[in-house]
């Protein structure tokens, strides 16, 4: 099993598949860097190295019980870079996956990368205030954290049948993705699942986006549940210079299974440019 050591001491699972040009793969909460096989798998079958790992906490990386802040979550990946030595590297951040890209552009000056990419991202901000009125309230939250605590496998039995739009949008996807992806969410700790569920809930990315100084591309569902558009994929266009946004009509948050293909293609011609 291939691991690296970060800074902090701990040990994250990684992918590093292929050779070319670098694209280092986020992954969402509460999952793994399986959800991008796909993914870097064509990559790599285009010409590119697609790097992934597992986040601390998370899949077959260590479960220590700090670090689940945006600040190392972003020294993690920093980390990654270094240790592949990933030069103009591109950044493709799935939900949660997209802090750790905003984070990491603003507290290490975007180095090493060229590109970026949000897919169903909370950036800017998920949390309802005054002045994010669009955001989700912090009940929805404590909602979460109160059944996460109670039974946090009847919770996530729950969850991701909205993540993909289950019984919402027809054909999404089959009950097989439903209990893989509820496998990846039990090998969590609780620890890290309950930390980054607050993390990427509170987290303020607004002034991180201004550090973004390199073309990145916004990919959005239409229809998502789990990270509505209006106050992530609409608001971060609006707050990153010169990005691009492509919106998947009525599509889900789990578009890396729910649109597995469209995705795929659009994320490649994006490399390609």
């Amino acid at each position: 099993m291939t691991t690296i050591k970060t800074r902090s001491g701990t040990e994250l699972y990684l992918k590093d598949w292929g050779q070319g040009r670098p694209v280092v793969l986020l992954h969402g909460w509460p999952l793994t860097s399986d959800t991008w096989d796909d993914f870097a798998m064509a990559a790599a079958d285009a010409g590119f190295r697609a790097i992934s790992y597992d986040r601390r906490g998370f899949g077959r990386s260590q479960q220590p019980w700090t670090g689940y802040d945006y600040d190392t979550l972003a020294d993690d990946l920093a980390d990654v870079l270094e240790a592949t030595d990933a030069q103009d590297a591109a950044l493709f951040g799935f939900s949660m996956g997209g802090g750790e890209v905003a984070r990491y552009m603003s507290r290490h000056g975007g180095r090493r990368v060229s590109q970026a990419a949000l897919i169903a991202s909370v950036v800017p901000y998920m949390l309802e205030t005054t002045d994010n009125p669009k955001g989700t309230p912090q009940s929805t939250f404590d909602g979460m954290t109160a059944a996460m605590k109670e039974d946090r496998a009847h919770f996530f039995q729950s969850f991701f049948k909205s993540f993909y739009g289950v019984g919402v949008f027809t054909g999404t996807v089959s009950d097989a993705v439903l209990d893989w992806s509820f496998n990846q969410a039990m090998a969590a700790g609780l620890k890290p699942t309950l930390a980054c569920a607050q993390a990427f809930a509170t987290t303020d990315f607004r002034p991180d986006l201004a550090h973004f100084r390199v073309p990145t591309l916004i990919i959005h569902g239409t229809g998502d549940q789990t990270v509505p558009i209006a106050a992530a994929g609409h608001a971060a266009a609006a707050g990153i210079p010169g990005a691009e946004i492509i919106e998947y009509d009525g599509a889900p948050h789990g578009l890396f299974a729910s649109n597995k293909q469209q995705l795929t293609e659009d994320l490649l011609e994006f490399l390609r440019r």
